[in-house]
């Protein structure tokens, strides 16, 4: 059974740093592409940074320069590095892994909250 548990979210001043990790199990994990997206309150989940099975990344205009995405396929972790953290920033982030096809795999969520 596939599992991915967030870990990583708190309470952090404008300008602070945070390390966001996503856990896998039940799965091959090297296999899977992985996204790190997030949902601020009222707003539409959106896709923040990705990471091919390769290893090439992508990052949305918003955090671009400041996150980092990066990935240990011995521990079956994916990471999300969150520098220069806005306020903006504030939302529920998770992880999603895809291996290509129609399913993709969603954790719980770990909550970012930013104050200015």
């Amino acid at each position: 059974q596939v599992q991915l548990v967030e870990s990583g979210g708190g309470l952090v001043q404008a300008g602070g740093s945070l390390r966001l990790a996503c856990a896998a199990s039940g799965m091959i994990f090297s296999f899977y592409h992985i996204g790190w997206y997030r949902q601020a309150p009222g707003k539409q989940r959106e896709l923040v940074a990705t990471i091919t099975r390769s290893g090439s990344t992508n990052y949305s205009d918003s955090v671009k320069g400041r996150f980092t995405i990066s990935r240990d396929n011995a521990k079956n972790t994916a990471y999300l590095q969150m520098n220069s953290l806005k306020p903006e920033d504030t939302a529920v982030y998770y992880c999603g892994c895809n291996a290509g096809g129609d399913r993709t795999y969603w954790g719980q969520g770990t909550q970012v909250t930013v104050s200015s």
